[in-house]
């Protein structure tokens, strides 16, 4: 099986072109081949597939087997590597997804290869039983959610995966192995959820650092940026487009007052390409 390790922001992916469906064994390889120690080491495998509602079509399957359905870093390693592989010509794309429907991307380009994605992610999900959380309120804003004796308060948005979305004094130093899978794993959550711990700088910069859903604690998390955006303007924090700062690097989400869509802007890059048995 040919492979193309990738990454978005230090979130990284082993991405496979060429399969006409997913196979049926993919969660098994995702656990044999992204293991740090004994596979290639990944946060997720990524399969490019075709589509019949977009140019393309993308799953993604976590390093624990589990699949996502959507994720920000990946769509822009999956369009960076259509176009500078040949497999698309145009700068302007859509991509399809598991749980976000059909995504419109617009590529920067020099030189020839892919630099920038810009990523239509769609309209972020508010209501709580949509998120999907166990509460009846339509946004869930700072509720309360108690673990192991301590209390935080989140706000959920679902990008086409969960999220909570949850204000820390400093989420660079944050104990995410700590409260990170005692989160997602909450019966508030029935589909477990990605975890965001943020840090407010100011109305148009934000830390924040990811605890994701299947992958554990990650350099970045793209519709968590945007979940954490989104979190942010309902609470009042931030305007409606600002930097979203994480471990692997920086973000710019814009979330649109018009037509209520949130929109991604970062990089991604190959790493190298291989071979293994699949």
């Amino acid at each position: 099986m040919e492979f193309t390790k990738m990454h978005g922001l230090g979130n990284d992916f082993i991405v496979v072109a060429g399969e006409q469906a997913l196979p049926d064994h993919a969660a098994e390889l995702a656990v044999r081949l992204c293991d740090r120690f004994f596979g290639i080491g990944a946060d997720g495998l990524v399969y490019i597939l075709p589509s019949e509602r977009a140019d393309f079509r993308m799953r993604i399957i976590n390093s624990d087997g589990s699949e996502a359905e959507q994720c920000g870093n990946a769509i822009r390693c999956v369009a960076k590597y259509v176009y500078d592989n040949g497999l698309a010509s145009a700068s302007e794309l859509t991509i399809e997804t598991l749980g976000a429907g059909v995504q419109p991307v617009k590529l920067t380009i020099e030189d020839g290869q892919v630099v920038q994605v810009t990523v239509d992610m769609g309209k972020p999900i508010l209501n709580g039983r949509d998120v999907p959380t166990t509460i009846d309120a339509n946004p869930v804003i700072a509720y309360p959610v108690e673990v192991d004796g301590r209390e935080f308060k989140f706000t959920a948005v679902s990008m086409g995966n969960p999220h909570c979305v949850i204000y820390v004094d400093d989420a660079s130093g944050f104990d995410l192995s700590t409260w990170g899978p005692k989160l997602e794993k909450h019966p508030l959550f029935p589909r477990k959820i990605n975890v965001e711990f943020a840090t407010v700088n100011s109305r148009d910069q934000v830390d924040m650092r990811v605890w994701e859903r299947g992958a554990g604690p990650t350099l970045a998390c793209g519709t968590g940026a945007c979940a954490t955006l989104v979190s942010s303007v309902l609470n009042g924090l931030t305007d409606r487009e600002a930097t979203i700062s994480l471990a692997g690097g920086d973000l710019r989400i814009r979330w649109d007052e018009v037509s209520d869509r949130i929109y991604m802007t970062g990089p991604a890059a190959a790493v190298y390409t291989g071979s293994v048995d699949g």
